[in-house]
């Protein structure tokens, strides 16, 4: 635990960032298998609160949502009640959200983190990266595919779970998340959505922000907004991480 004391110390005398702490929640979830979910990173502030999630692309780098505010970033965590010694923490070094980045329309809403290249992620048995699709790649309409975070299990609002939840949810059509029944033609080219019909099961901008939507064992989503949390007709939206591969492969090659 001293260590993660000494990194946010570390970090806070490096850069003051400002956030809104905002409630999350997997809706209608499970608590998956310890360490099941390797790739899942916590983003917390200064106080050690998680707000946000991500996903670990490579020993340096990580993927998220540009509305997400950085303080200390730990790796191959389950429980945030507990320290259980399979923890890494890191400060960031550079941020990089897409310079298209919408914060009114949310359109292009994904950043890429970058670690000190002197200390990068150490691979293991809890810690491990996950796989993207190629650019343009899609997934069918009606592919059930896997969203995970740690937040509020219900969408009326509860206590933050101590463990790391996961939910299943069906891609939803383009057609049908823009239908004047639901988001009525604010889902641009580079969001997809997934979700029921019914509700019931989802995750929330605040918190879950940032999170992989994984289908078919890629990161084809990044949580990024929705209307409310698990509403009927209401899908959660997703920053579609196939539609930016290739300026994923280009920031992260031209720091090298």
């Amino acid at each position: 635990m001293n260590l993660l004391l000494g990194l946010k110390c570390m970090f806070l005398e490096l850069i003051v960032v400002s956030y809104d702490f905002m409630q999350s929640r997997i809706v209608g979830g499970y608590a998956p298998a310890p360490h099941s979910i390797k790739y899942m990173v916590s983003i917390q502030n200064d106080k050690g609160q998680h707000f946000c999630g991500g996903s670990l692309i490579n020993k340096y780098w990580l993927l998220t949502a540009a509305h997400c505010n950085i303080m200390v970033i730990v790796a191959g965590d389950y429980s945030l009640s507990v320290y259980e010694g399979t923890e890494q923490f890191f400060t960031p070094r550079f941020l990089v959200p897409h310079p298209e980045y919408n914060k009114s329309t949310n359109n292009a809403d994904i950043m890429l983190i970058r670690l000190q290249l002197t200390v990068p992620v150490h691979l293991n048995s809890f810690v491990t990266v996950a796989p993207l699709p190629r650019q343009g790649a899609s997934v069918s309409e009606g592919r059930v595919c896997r969203v995970s975070g740690w937040g509020y299990t219900s969408s009326t609002g509860a206590q933050i779970p101590a463990t790391l939840r996961t939910v299943k949810v069906p891609i939803v059509s383009a057609v049908h998340c823009n239908s004047s029944q639901s988001f009525g033609g604010n889902i641009t080219a580079n969001m997809i959505c997934a979700g029921y019909s019914a509700g019931g099961k989802d995750a929330c901008k605040q918190g879950d922000s940032g999170g992989p939507l994984v289908c078919e064992g890629r990161v084809y989503g990044v949580v990024s907004w929705g209307n409310s949390c698990a509403s009927a007709k209401y899908p959660g939206v997703y920053t579609a991480v196939s539609q930016y591969r290739s300026w994923i492969d280009q920031t992260i090659n031209s720091f090298y």
